[in-house]
């Protein structure tokens, strides 16, 4: 299983823009259900900081077939000021996920 960690930095003016994306993902992550994920975005306090957490069971992330993700991640670049890092995860105990 692949276990990630996203997190960036927004530019402010761009918030309400990308949060609307990102609701975009799990509206049709809800309507399409795909198997094999687990998946989760957070703001941090300061209000422009992201981070998403992604536990990938399945062969190829579900995520890449999702249209909305592909939009959401299509120009993401354009609204940070501190660019995605992908942070790969080695679990060493987990209770409850």
């Amino acid at each position: 299983m692949r276990q990630v960690i996203v997190q960036y930095k927004l530019k402010s003016e761009r918030v309400e823009e990308h949060e609307a994306l990102i609701r975009a993902v799990f509206d049709e992550l809800a309507k399409t259900t795909p198997e094999g994920i687990r998946y989760a975005a957070f703001k941090k306090p300061d209000g422009v900081s992201y981070v998403h957490v992604a536990l990938v069971a399945a062969r190829s992330n579900p995520l890449d077939a999702v249209a909305a993700f592909k939009t959401f991640t299509a120009r993401i670049g354009e609204r940070c000021v501190q660019p995605p890092e992908v942070i790969d995860l080695m679990q060493i105990g987990a209770y409850g996920l």
